[in-house]
Parts: C-alpha cells; structure tokens; sequence
C-alpha cells in the first residue's frame, strides 16, 4: 500500500472517530440539560403535587342540616309522623332490626337502630332504642341494651342541599375506613389489579392496552394506574395528547414517591367522577351513594357497591336511569370479577346478580328546592358571621327546618292555591310555619310554586294585617283584669272618631250590624270590629302598640285608632314572631333559622344568643290562647275545627279592606303557622281570612295531622262563674251564668246572685 493510500485511510479513521465523539459528546450534553429540566420541571410538579395533597384538596361544600327530631317523654311526636321521619331519612322498615339503619314498628311502640352521626353537641354513636307513644305523643325512649330510659334521644338530621360557591364540583368526603371494603376490593380488581406493586405507572399495562387498541383500530382499552387517573383527575385536562399523557405519567411516579397507598387511594375514592346531577358534577364515592341510592355508602347492599364501581368507566353510559339494562350488565361483570378472585361465594354473587340496583326515585330529588327559607338562611349567616362563611371548605349548618312540616306545607300551598285559582285568579301565598318549642323556623313557601326561586312573599311583603292584629288588643285589656274579663260587656254601637287633620272614621262590623253590647270573648270570636276599637280605646292605642311590639314587631307602629284593626304593614314571618309569642305562654324569643355552625374541623362557631323576655304575663297570655280556641271551636274559624272534631286549636282569621288581604293565624301543640293570600297587585281577591289563608292551613292540617293543645293549667288562672248578661263575677250556684277562665288576683264574685253592679261596674259596661 501507497503512503498516500495509508494516510488517507488513516485520516478517514481520525474522520470517522472524531464523528462519534462529536456525537457521543453531544449526546451527553444533551442529555445532562434533559435531565436536568426533567428533575427541574419534576421538581415543580411535585411543589404543585405536594400544596394539593397536604393542603386543602378539595373545597367541601357547605352542608346544610335540617333539625334534628329530639325524642323524649312527653316529645309532641306521635306514632306516624316518626314513622314519616324515618323513611325520609332512608331507614329500611324490618321485622327485627339486625344492624343499623333499620326499624320494626308496632301499632304503639318502634324499635330503631340508629345511625352513628355528628350533631352539633358532639358525635353520637349508633344506638339502638324501643320508642313507646301514648294518646299525648312519647312516653319513652328505652335503650335496648339494658332497659334504661333517655331522657332525651336525637335522630340525625336530613341534609338539606350542599351550597356550592366554586367550581361546580359536589362531594361528601368519606375516609378509607368508613369505605365498605368490598368498594376497595372491586375497584382494584377493574381499575388497577397491580396498584400495590407498581410505583404510580404500570408499563405492562401500557404495552397490553396498546397492542390491544391497535389489533382493534380504536381505543378500547386503558393502559392507566388508579394514580395515573388522580393525577389527571386533581391536575390535568381530558385532553388526548401525548405531552398530557408524559406529564401525567411524571406525575402519578411523584405522587407514589410522596404517599402511601391508602392516602392515594382515600384521594382517588373522594376525587372520582361519578355522574352529573343538573349543573352540579358528582364526585367521590360518598356522595355518589347518595346521589344514586338516597342513603349512606355504609348502608349500600353488595349489588350496589358494585354499581359504584362499575359506573367509572362511564357515568354518561352506564346512567341506570337512561341506559338500565347497560348498567345492569355492567354491573355483573363486577360482581362476577368478584367472585372470581374469591371475594363473593358463589350464593352472593348469584343473590347479588339477580337483586335490582335499587336506585332511588328519579322523580325525588337529591336536593330540598327551599329557595324562601334558604334565603333567610343566607341572610342569618351573613348576619351572624359575614359574607365569608359559606367560602370555607366544609362548613356544616344545622337548621331549625322540619323536612315533615316543610312538605306539609308546600302540598297544602298547591293544593289549596290551585283551587283558590278558580275564584280569585293570579292568587298568591305567603306560608311561615314555626316549632312551638324551639322557637325555630319550621317550613316557609314564598310563592304558590314554592320551588320558585324569586319574590319571597313570606319574608319580604308588607301588608295590612287586619284582625290578626285583634289578640293583642285583647291581651293588653285581659292584662287589665280589674276591669276586662272574658265574661265584660262591650259596647256594640256606631261610632265616629276625627282626627287632629278633622277627618272622620265610622269603623264597622263585617255584616255592618250593631248588637248594642257583647261579651268580650263574643267579640273575639266573632272578629267584630266595633268593640275591638271600644276595647282598644278604652286600654289606649299607645298600649296596644306596645304589646305588639315587646311580642316581636320590629317595623315602626303608627298608633292611631285604625292600627287597633289591623292598619298595620306586616309579612307572615312577621306573624308568625308575634303569633309564637302567644303560642309560647308569652313569651318572646327572635325566630331563627339556624340552631348551629361548625367550621371544618367540626368545631362550633361563636354566636351571641338573644335573651327571651317576657311580652304577655302567661296567666293573661292563657286566656288569649283560651279565645283562640273559641274562635276555632264556633267563632270565624269553625269550619277549621269542624274539620278536626275532637283536636283542641287556636286561631284567628284576618282580612284587610275590600277583601284584598286574606289572612290567618294559628297553632297546635307543635307548630304555629302565619299565612297570606292575596294579589301581587293589591287588587281585590274576594276572600277573607277564612275562604283564602285559613284554607291553607286546614290542608296543612291534613297533610299533617295536628296535635291538640294541651292547655296545661296556669299559675294566676282559676275557672271564674260570670253572669251572661251583665259579666259581674258570681259563685257557681246562681242562674243565668257562664264558666270562664279568669285571672285569679282579680276574681271577687258577689256575695249572692241577685247583687246589682257596682258603679264602677256599670262604668265599664257601659
């Protein structure tokens, strides 16, 4: 070989070495920056990773509560508005309760397991108990274990709604230990058999699924990790591509580094899209057994636990309710994945397979459409704690609400207002009901469609009042017992007043009739306008005023004559404050909407209660109570008690000027309840207080069969003996008399039956 041959191949050597080396070099480089923006960008992730899993990961939504049903001896709560509460509350009716969620009934007794649940006096473990009622409502509450009696025995409350403030997303966060395990076991088995062994990504499962999708020409399959699908779920878009699928990827190795697998599998349970309910997402296990079953995840029966799972893969697809055959298949091949792997005998599986999903009613909603009382509920928390409470993440509020008398009332308002339409068209209505005892707000109906969502005519109208205003007048002259007793003669004659301006007004009865005089408790009854003005003349407007408002008026009071017959601008809410202060033995004490707020940690938020005070003395508030019976019994409100032979109510219609108003007022054992119908115009309507309002009621009634009014005996009350005709206190051997109540201290009947008034006597009479 040539020199030159030598050197040329010895410089294509040098050539070629010196390439590789170019490259080997390059290649490195590139490498070490690869790395390094991998390990910088990997870096990033995990701070993104690491603020979401040990901070706040999810914004919980503020659940609000209804009230919590107490049971006690001698609760108002009869045999079947418990038996009501329970199936509302999802509890599954048995011969022998054998775990819980479960209840037997017998014609006088129920047995209950009860849930465990969080009030807000603490958490209250399963128990289970034998309630016993009698003719007056409870008459024990034993627990089953040794026979000892409660003195007080609470159901959980209803969750009402969650108020969602962020991004749409709606959940109820379950721990991995209330999880049932054979959720965990199905999930595993579908979603992700290798989870415990791989580190976040599964290249095996990657390489099947592709080879799988490409025998198929589609996708047909998921080569993806239980972490892989959190991590997309808590960070990325749906977006098919293959940088998301990398970040992801990254991502799922970052998180299985960080947490251990019953932290990553707590967060995939709670995070997972379960379905669509409207315009709120449904997400997490926990809320989807209640948004597909109406009862908790610990309850589901093993068909349905398999149904949860077998849902992920398509919540759109497998809808039970559009596509049920789908689902059903779907769900089987769970259960028999289940089977296979020794997780169900072959009975369970067979029992299970042939079982039905068990969905609640699509027709029942997973959320109380109760715009009037939410909005009172809105504005109490602003009122208590800010506009920022209901921004915080798991905010739990427990209402005064009762979920019985809530869909008592709107029944009747549909009802009754359907028919009402038929005589006074465009009628609207006003609907407040309160609890006796707690002073709480019960149910509230704003319109005559009281899921509508605007004008809330129980809270925000203001109109004429009429006769509802007429117990007040009568409390402040009963208060006045020297000279007013039921039995007093009132003067029932035409009268005229002129104000300081020299106007004229001629009040008058409603059939424009006078009778000369009528006992004081016939004008009660019978709603008569005259006397009640002669009354309330004769007490002082000033005074009428001020017993409206130390009962809970809080708008401004003109006090002149025509105030004394309801020329007074109030709404139901407000009747319904001072109606429950007659109701409550005189008592005032600010109606509420909320009984309780915890904060995420589940503890209770600070609140400045509202003293109660004392508006009626409770001997005179007795009496008041005593003629609202009457009213019921044979005055304006006798159809009502007509209706309800046998049931001792309390009463009073209303009516404004030309019949534009209808109003009424009233209560039982349990509840008081204010209501108005009328025009949204004003117009007239042609109903008074006991064609329009007290319609309403007596279908609320219906809906909910009233307790009768016990009418407990009063310190400063004994059963008086007047004379018909003249109201002079007499002993109980003399003719011509009538038994009444009537406040002791004052009671001094004559020495003997024919004793004449005294001056004083013939003063007030006339």
């Amino acid at each position: 070989m040539s020199k030159k041959t030598k050197k040329s191949s010895a410089n294509t050597k040098k050539s070629g070495s010196s390439w590789w080396q170019k490259l080997w070099s390059l290649t490195w480089k590139l490498s070490i920056v690869g790395i390094a923006v991998v390990s910088f960008y990997a870096i990033y992730l995990d701070q993104i990773i690491a603020q979401k899993f040990e901070g706040q990961k999810w914004h919980l939504p503020a659940q609000v509560f209804s009230r919590s049903m107490a049971l006690y001896p001698g609760a108002a709560v009869n045999h079947p508005q418990l038996m009501a509460e329970l199936k509302l509350l999802g509890y599954r009716k048995v011969s022998n309760p054998r775990q819980v969620g479960e209840f037997s009934a017998s014609s006088t007794r129920i047995e209950l397991w009860r849930r465990p649940f969080l009030h807000p006096e603490g958490n209250q473990a399963e128990q289970r108990v034998m309630i016993s009622f009698d003719s007056e409502g409870v008459s024990s509450v034993k627990r089953m274990s040794d026979k000892r009696e409660l003195a007080v025995f609470h159901l959980e409350p209803v969750l009402l709604d969650r108020i969602i403030t962020g991004d749409g997303e709606d959940r109820l966060f379950v721990r991995t230990p209330e999880m049932p395990s054979m959720i965990i076991d199905a999930l595993i088995l579908v979603e992700d058999r290798s989870f415990y062994d791989h580190f976040g990504v599964n290249p095996l499962a990657i390489a099947r699924a592709a080879v799988v999708n490409i025998t198929a020409g589609r996708t047909v399959q998921g080569g993806s990790t239980l972490t892989q699908q959190l991590a997309k779920n808590f960070f990325l878009s749906s977006e098919r591509s293959i940088v998301r699928k990398v970040r992801e990827a990254i991502m799922a190795l970052i998180i299985d580094f960080r947490y251990s697998k019953d932290e990553i599998l707590e967060a995939y349970l709670n995070e997972v899209y379960m379905g669509q309910d409207k315009a709120r997402g449904v997400h997490g296990m926990g809320l989807a057994s209640q948004f597909y079953f109406g009862r908790p995840i610990g309850e589901l029966t093993v068909s349905q636990q398999a149904f949860l799972v077998a849902v992920i893969k398509g919540p759109s697809y497998y809808n039970p309710w559009r596509y049920p055959e789908r689902a059903q298949e779907r769900r089987d091949l769970v259960l028999r994945l289940l089977m296979e792997s020794d997780k169900l005998t072959v009975a369970q599986y067979k029992a299970a397979a042939e079982s039905p999903i068990g969905l609640r009613s699509a027709k029942k909603s997973v959320h109380q459409k109760l715009p009037a009382f939410f909005a009172v509920v809105k504005q109490e928390l602003r009122d208590r704690y800010g506009d920022s409470l209901l921004k915080q993440s798991g905010v739990k509020v427990y209402t005064t609400l009762d979920p019985m008398a809530q869909e008592a009332a709107e029944k009747a308002v549909l009802s009754t207002m359907a028919s009402l339409d038929k005589r006074a068209k465009n009628v609207q209505v006003g609907m407040v009901v309160t609890d006796k005892y707690t002073g709480g707000i019960a149910a509230m109906v704003g319109d005559k469609q009281p899921s509508y969502e605007g004008f809330n005519r129980a809270v925000e109208i203001r109109r004429p009042i009429g006769s509802l205003i007429k117990p007040f007048v009568y409390a402040s002259a009963l208060r006045q017992a020297d000279r007013f007793t039921l039995a007093t003669p009132v003067e029932d004659k035409p009268i005229t007043l002129k104000n300081e301006q020299g106007k004229t007004w001629s009040p008058k009865n409603v059939d424009k009739k006078f009778s000369g005089q009528v006992p004081l408790l016939n004008a009660f009854k019978d709603s008569m306008n005259v006397p009640t003005v002669n009354v309330g003349l004769a007490v002082g407007v000033e005074k009428v005023a001020a017993t409206l408002k130390k009962s809970g008026w809080e708008d401004d009071i003109s006090p002149y004559p025509s105030m004394l017959l309801g020329a007074v601008n109030g709404s139901p809410l407000m009747v319904a404050q001072v109606y429950q202060t007659i109701a409550d033995e005189g008592r005032y004490r600010k109606l509420s909407s909320i009984t309780a707020v915890l904060d995420s940690q589940n503890q209770a938020l600070e609140v400045t209660r509202v003293p109660s005070s004392m508006a009626i003395d409770p001997a005179t508030d007795y009496l008041v109570q005593y003629a609202m019976n009457q009213v019921v019994r044979n005055g304006t409100a006798k159809r009502l008690g007509a209706a309800f032979p046998g049931v001792r109510l309390a009463g009073k219609t209303g009516t404004s000027n030309d019949s534009r108003d209808s109003w009424f007022a009233g209560f039982d054992e349990r509840n008081v309840a204010a209501i108005w119908v009328g025009q949204d115009d004003n117009s007239k309507t042609g109903l008074y207080g006991s064609s329009g309002a007290m319609a309403v009621y007596q279908a609320f009634l219906h809906e909910r069969p009233p307790l009768s009014l016990r009418m407990m005996p009063v310190n400063g009350v004994i059963n008086g003996y007047f004379d018909r005709t003249t109201g002079v206190a007499k002993k109980g051997n003399c003719d011509n008399i009538i038994g009444l109540p009537a406040l002791d201290a004052s009671y001094h009947p004559v020495a003997n039956c024919g004793e004449s008034l005294s001056w004083w006597q013939k003063l007030v009479g006339e």
